[in-house]
Order: C-alpha cells, then structure tokens, then sequence
C-alpha cells in the first residue's frame, strides 16, 4: 500500500482499524514491521509520513450510526515522530434520544494546501477552515 501511495500517483486511499488518527499510524507502522520488511522505525514513519495526507477517523455513536469524527493531516517529520495537525472535528449532542452534532474547523490552514489549489479545491478548502459556523455533517448509515 505505501510503495503504492509513494509512486507518484495521487489518490489512494485504504483503511486501518485503530482507535484514533495517531493509533492508526502506529499500527501501520506496527503491521509494516510484522511483514519481516526490514527497515528501521524512523526509515518507516518517514515513509508513512510522505504517503499519507490525511486521516478520516469513522467512529460508531452511541446511536449506532457511523460519523466521520475527526479529520487530520500528517504534516511530516519531526526527528523520529511523523507530526499531525487537527483539521476538522465532530462536536456532537444529544438531541431528544438521537446523536446530533456539527463539524467544527480547528482553523489550521493545511500543509496539503498547495495539493488542493492544483485541483481547484483551494478556495473550497479555506471557506471550509475558515468557517466561523460549523457544517452539517450527515451520518453514513443514511
């Protein structure tokens, strides 16, 4: 999957059980040392780290439904320690019974932002972090 993501080409994407964005990326680090590839754990996370852009975490609520909960960016490296930053959120509640909530912006501009502008998604993707008011965020059982 990494030597996929690392060949040049945009638009992978595959998914990991973990319970977190940071879990996730020890766990693949974990499942990539379990294969007998022999590479040291910094030569790893370094490929982590230049593969992946983002981390969707989906989470099952209370209520049953599935919701994306958090979005987060892997920025890079800082010594051995791949390095992410917040995007996006789910602040839920409950309403009469039912798991409502809103995704809120963390407000970082993006380290992939320049990524986005060469697809014309720059302009979408600041509105979105920029936005004062959380969006609606609709539930993936639905």
């Amino acid at each position: 999957m990494l030597q996929a993501m690392n060949c040049g080409h945009d638009g992978s994407l595959s998914t990991i059980h973990a319970s977190g964005p940071r879990e996730a990326l020890s766990r693949l680090e974990s499942v990539i040392a379990m294969s007998g590839i022999e590479a040291s754990s910094r030569a790893l996370r370094a490929q982590i780290a230049s593969a992946i852009d983002l981390i969707v975490q989906v989470d099952r609520a209370r209520d049953g439904k599935r919701r994306v909960t958090s979005i987060v960016e892997v920025v890079g490296m800082e010594g051995d320690i791949i390095t992410t930053q917040p995007l996006f959120s789910y602040q839920s509640h409950d309403a009469g019974g039912a798991v409502r909530g809103r995704f809120a912006s963390s407000g970082l501009r993006p380290y992939f932002l320049q990524k986005a502008d060469h697809f014309g998604l720059r302009e979408p993707l600041l509105r979105a972090v920029n936005s004062p008011d959380a969006c609606e965020i609709a539930d993936l059982d639905s």
